[in-house]
């Protein structure tokens, strides 16, 4: 059945517009996005077989050209569109983390960790530094690999924090197997930078690990 036989209240945009955005499911909202099926399938329908054989949403946005174009319904001009609409959502993210204060809106800076880190099929770590109100001041990847106490450099950090003069950071890293939860090397170096940091007179905030779910230091007692 094509969406124009559904009911109105049933078919995505419409549904979007009655009761917004966060009302739709994911293969709702990848439906309006595609705009048409293909022979034999509504948008929805294709969606929903689009995010299966992908593993989710979140490894379909993240797919390279290559493995994006391969399935059936999308195509390079699909993939520009997607790039453009993630990096759009990125960009939105990072100017409201600019004009406020980090610590009133966790979950912005959550959803931007993730949509910074969490594509790479190898561990960054990431720092989001902060001025003296909590407000964005950048944020930079600076080590690569596997993240352990050998491997990120309290100095090479203390050094980025005083080129940009931070008042206090927020740390972030990804675990590419999915899997959030904290390492006994995450645990080792967070504590190390914690106390490097504090001999400048600059706090660490938080420490989130980015994986299919978010796990914060500070909510979990560990900072």
């Amino acid at each position: 059945m094509a969406i124009t036989d559904w009911a109105v209240e049933d078919r995505p945009r419409e549904k979007l517009l009655n009761k917004g955005a966060e009302a739709l499911t994911d293969a709702e909202l990848l439906a309006i996005f595609l705009r048409t099926g293909i022979k034999g399938k509504s948008a929805v329908d294709l969606a929903r077989d689009l995010i299966n054989d992908n593993g989710g949403l979140s490894p379909l946005l993240a797919a390279n050209e290559e493995q994006f174009c391969r399935s059936k319904g999308l195509g390079q001009a699909k993939y520009v569109q997607m790039q453009a609409v993630v990096e759009m959502s990125r960009r939105y993210l990072e100017e409201k983390l600019h004009r406020g204060d980090v610590m009133s809106n966790a979950g912005d800076v959550k959803q931007y960790l993730k949509s910074r880190l969490q594509q790479y099929p190898f561990e960054v770590f990431a720092c989001l530094f902060l001025d003296n109100k909590h407000r964005v001041i950048e944020y930079e990847e600076l080590f690569r690999g596997t993240i352990d106490s050998a491997s990120v450099h309290p100095r090479e950090v203390v050094r980025r924090v005083l080129h940009h003069n931070a008042a206090a950071v927020i740390l972030a890293h990804n675990h590419p197997s999915g899997v959030a939860e904290p390492s006994h090397s995450d645990t080792v170096i967070t504590n190390k930078l914690k106390q490097a940091l504090e001999m400048i007179d600059v706090r660490v905030l938080d420490h989130f690990i980015i994986g299919d779910e978010i796990v914060s230091f500070t909510e979990r007692g560990l900072l």
